[in-house]
C-alpha cells in the first residue's frame, strides 16, 4: 500500500510539473530602444547616443531561452571633436547577435534576467563628398575610423589617401541584465535593460553601453 501510495504522489508531481512547464510562453519577442553610452573611441569621438532594438527566440523553460538580435546603434560625431577637412560625417553601428538568457524566477508582477551572446558587428562611417588628404596633412584622432594612417609626432599623413566611405565587419560579444513588470497581458511585459557590446574591429575596438527601454512578449 505504501508503495503504491508513493508511486501516485510522484506521479501527481510529475504531472503538475509537465503541467506547469506547459504553461509558459515558447516564443519570445523583443522591441526597444534607448540611450547608448558610448566607451573607449566611441566615448572620445561620439559619446551618447541612441538606438534601437528587436528581436525573437525560442524560451527552453520558465528560467531559460534563446533569442536573436538586430541592433542599430547611432554614430553620430561630436560637434567638439575636431573634424577639420571632413565634410558632413556620420556613422553606425549594426549589429545581429544570438543571445542565452536567464530568468530569474521571482513570484511577482517584477521579474529579473541575465542575457549573454555573441555577434555580427558592422561600424560604418561616411561623409558627403570623397576628400584627399596630401602627404603631411595633420590628422584627427576619429580618422582611424576611416582607416587612414598616420605616423609622427604630431601625427601626419605620410602618403597621399582619402577619406571616404568605410564599413568595418567583426564579431564580438555582449552581455548584461534587466528587470521586467508584467503587463495585463499574460506573456508581455516592460523592460529595462544595461548590456555591454564588445566588437573586434581591426583597427580598433568599438564599445558601446545601450539602456533599452521596451517590451517583452
Amino acid at each position: 500500500m505504501s508503495n503504491r501510495i508513493l508511486f501516485l504522489l510522484v506521479f501527481c508531481g510529475l504531472v503538475a510539473s509537465a503541467s506547469a512547464q506547459s504553461n509558459f510562453n515558447r516564443f519570445n519577442f523583443t522591441a526597444g530602444g534607448g540611450l547608448g553610452i558610448g566607451r573607449g573611441d566611441v566615448a572620445n569621438f561620439v559619446g551618447n547616443s541612441y538606438h534601437g532594438v528587436v528581436g525573437g527566440g525560442m524560451n527552453f523553460s520558465r528560467m531559460f531561452g534563446m533569442d536573436a538580435e538586430y541592433m542599430y546603434y547611432d554614430l553620430s560625431f561630436r560637434p567638439s571633436v575636431s573634424q577639420i577637412g571632413l565634410p558632413d560625417p556620420s556613422g553606425h553601428m549594426q549589429s545581429v547577435s544570438l543571445d542565452g538568457i536567464v530568468n530569474a524566477p521571482l513570484h511577482s508582477k517584477f521579474g529579473a534576467y541575465g542575457i549573454f551572446g555573441v555577434g555580427f558587428y558592422r561600424r560604418s562611417v561616411s561623409l558627403a563628398h570623397s576628400q584627399p588628404l596630401s602627404p603631411g596633412t595633420h590628422c584627427q584622432p576619429a580618422w582611424i575610423w576611416w582607416d587612414i594612417a598616420c605616423s609622427g609626432n604630431p601625427p601626419t599623413t605620410q602618403t597621399q589617401q582619402t577619406l571616404s566611405s568605410l564599413s568595418k565587419d567583426a564579431g564580438g560579444f555582449n552581455f548584461g541584465g534587466g528587470v521586467t513588470y508584467r503587463l495585463k497581458h499574460p506573456h508581455a511585459k516592460l523592460y529595462i535593460e544595461g548590456r555591454y557590446h564588445r566588437a573586434y574591429q581591426s583597427d580598433v575596438k568599438t564599445i558601446v553601453f545601450p539602456v533599452t527601454v521596451g517590451l517583452r512578449w
